[in-house]
């Protein structure tokens, strides 16, 4: 999905306000562009804390860089996703960064990941209070790899907008409104977002 999809949909302001149900992540290696966006177009939508913004960070040429443009950019919530990594990124200023992801590069030809190199990463997450997921360790058999590291598995995440569960009332409610919406024109299909699992939406923009 392109950020000019993002920005040019009618609906963009109301739908995305927090409902207590979903949470985004928005996943880019365009870093200067998200910058850009989520200081002008997109402000709207980087004050959300139900809205997570993300760049990846595979190695220290390409990844690294987009660190600071992430931390430029007027986010309530940053995270980045360290997945393939390909190599030690050494020290990171992990100032501003709320979440890390962490996995190994998977399938025919996967590159290998060394164990130091995560355990790196988790350290300096526990220095500076940043959650830490670690995905995978990849390989040509991820599944047998498994996602375990030094016996553990590490599943922290950001904290998350929470809403009390809605009354039957409201939720007729809010039937009712979608309903109307849908009927007017005014809706978006959901069979155009990308993926939806465990109630979070990722939207990856190319």
């Amino acid at each position: 999905m392109r950020f000019r999809t993002i920005t040019s949909w009618p609906w963009h302001r109301s739908w995305w306000r927090p409902n207590g149900i979903h949470t985004y992540q928005v996943l880019t290696k365009r870093s200067e562009r998200l910058r850009k966006l989520l200081n002008t177009k997109l402000r709207f939508a980087a004050e959300q804390r139900h809205i997570w913004w993300g760049v990846s960070v595979e190695d220290k040429k390409y990844g690294l860089p987009r660190i600071e443009d992430l931390r430029n950019a007027d986010a309530t919530v940053r995270f980045l996703s360290v997945e393939p990594l390909l190599e030690d990124l050494g020290k990171l200023d992990l100032r501003g960064i709320d979440w890390m992801i962490v996995g190994g590069e998977s399938g025919a030809g996967a590159r290998p990941m060394k164990k130091e190199w995560v355990l790196s990463l988790r350290d300096q997450c526990k220095r500076s209070g940043v959650p830490f997921f670690f995905k995978q360790w990849g390989g040509v058999r991820k599944a047998k790899a498994g996602r375990r590291l030094e016996g553990r598995t590490y599943d922290e995440f950001p904290s998350r907008v929470r809403h009390p569960i809605l009354s039957a009332v409201d939720c007729a409610s809010i039937a009712s409104e979608i309903e109307a919406r849908f009927h007017s024109g005014n809706v978006f299909p959901l069979s155009a977002l990308n993926t939806q699992r465990r109630n979070t939406l990722a939207v990856k923009v190319a």
